[in-house]
């Protein structure tokens, strides 16, 4: 007799949702600079998104709680005198923020704990050191103001945000860097960059100690993101330009331990990584869809799961932090979908039995006998 065998996984049926439409952020003006970040941060606390605004880069943060219409003359931070490129909320405060701008510099904000009453233009801290305009901004994991910023001058800067200077300096990319992601204790990071080649940069030796020629072989854009296993996951392009997902071993470059072939579409393919439950959420800018991946030890190492659609295309998308999402209804993740002119909150939630607890027909049966 032959017998299907199904992959085990608490993660196989993990489905998403969006939220009622009062439940959802509606009026915000989201930025239209052509630029691939996700143009959305999010914490328990606040959300933060790049927005349209006049003279100079402005993005507006607003109290999770507070949902349904954002009012229009609703205060933003309006610090950077050109368009906002990223921004990243601190890891180890939720009421600090770095945002990036074409304006050459990095800054760090304060936000109250209240919702802002006036527009905010007084930083806590400039960061200056690039020559063009600085399009990464991402917090160090584990390590407390440690910020590192990467600009069109090619340079990755390590700053102490504590005292306003850098740290670290590296220029071994010749070309426009496109994303970059630590590993999860911060020893190491990894980039993508316009030559084409995957790098894994030791900042404490201020060198890269691992690189890879074309992981993809298209010309457009990659991303990657170190997993928990120390793995790095990439998304890119064919030479077809169909877009593709690759998993690696930063030890030996020379194979990939997977490589997926999606789809053809133009959108780049912005990973989020949840490192908990070892899966990846792939959000094209563009698409009007989310697909997850689960990563493991068994080969094809990847596995598809499903693909969240909805009707609208996505301009961008935030992911909220493991300790953001509500338990006890089995949520895993929350995503924020931003689209023109407003934000969707996205639950995922893993699929579970409510267990009742069993009736006793004695006690049942005295209460009728009561109320007769």
């Amino acid at each position: 007799m032959s017998r299907s065998i199904v992959r085990q996984s608490k993660f196989r049926h993990v489905f998403g949702q969006t939220v009622k439409t009062e439940q959802g952020y509606d009026d915000i003006r989201v930025s239209k600079v052509t630029w691939d970040s996700s143009f959305c941060a999010v914490n328990p606390k606040f959300l933060a998104v790049i927005v349209e605004s006049s003279g100079g880069g402005a993005f507006l943060v607003h109290p999770l709680f507070k949902t349904g219409r954002v009012d229009k003359n609703y205060p933003l931070v309006i610090g950077h005198s050109g368009p906002v490129l990223d921004i990243d909320w601190c890891p180890h405060d939720d009421n600090i923020l770095a945002s990036c701008s074409e304006d050459c510099t990095a800054m760090v904000w304060q936000i109250p704990d209240h919702a802002l009453t006036r527009p905010l233009s007084d930083p806590v801290v400039v960061l200056e050191g690039h020559s063009k305009r600085v399009g990464i901004v991402t917090w160090h994991p584990t390590a407390r103001n440690i910020l590192l910023t990467a600009g069109s001058d090619n340079l990755v800067i390590i700053w102490n945000v504590g005292t306003g200077e850098p740290l670290v300096s590296m220029d071994d990319h010749p070309d426009l860097i496109y994303s970059i992601s630590w590993n999860r204790n911060g020893s190491l990071f990894c980039t993508t960059c316009k030559d084409r080649r995957l790098r894994v940069c030791d900042p404490r030796k201020r060198e890269v100690v691992a690189e890879r020629l074309a992981p993809h072989e298209g010309i457009r854009p990659m991303r990657a993101i170190f997993t928990r296993d120390g793995n790095i996951f990439t998304t890119g392009f064919t030479r077809m330009s169909q877009r593709e997902l690759g998993l690696w071993d930063p030890t030996n470059f020379e194979e990939p331990i997977a490589l997926l072939e999606l789809d053809t579409s133009n959108g780049v393919l912005l990973p989020y990584y949840d490192a908990d439950a070892n899966m990846v959420y792939l959000c094209g800018k563009g698409d009007s869809s989310v697909r997850y991946f689960e990563i493991t030890e068994e080969p094809p190492y990847v596995h598809y799961l499903n693909t969240f659609s909805t009707k609208e295309p996505q301009r961008g998308m935030g992911f909220m932090p493991k300790r953001g999402v509500d338990v006890t209804k089995c949520e895993i993740a929350r995503l924020y979908k931003l689209l023109d002119k407003k934000c969707e909150p996205i639950t995922m939630t893993v699929p579970r039995k409510v267990s009742h607890p069993p009736i006793d027909h004695n006690l049942q049966t005295c209460a009728v006998v009561e109320s007769s």
